[in-house]
């Protein structure tokens, strides 16, 4: 059975929001949109 577009999208941002926060936690650091476009890159240590 397909779950409701809304439950689906919901689970979808979650994920997001979860392998971001791990990525972040790694060391890697999301650059926002600047005019020079968004990016990332590692953190240095």
């Amino acid at each position: 059975m397909k779950k409701p577009a809304t439950e689906a999208a919901g689970q979808n941002a979650t994920t997001l929001a979860r392998l971001q926060e791990t990525l972040i936690a790694a060391g890697v650091e999301f650059i926002p949109e600047n005019g020079g476009g968004a990016g990332v890159r590692l953190r240095k240590k």
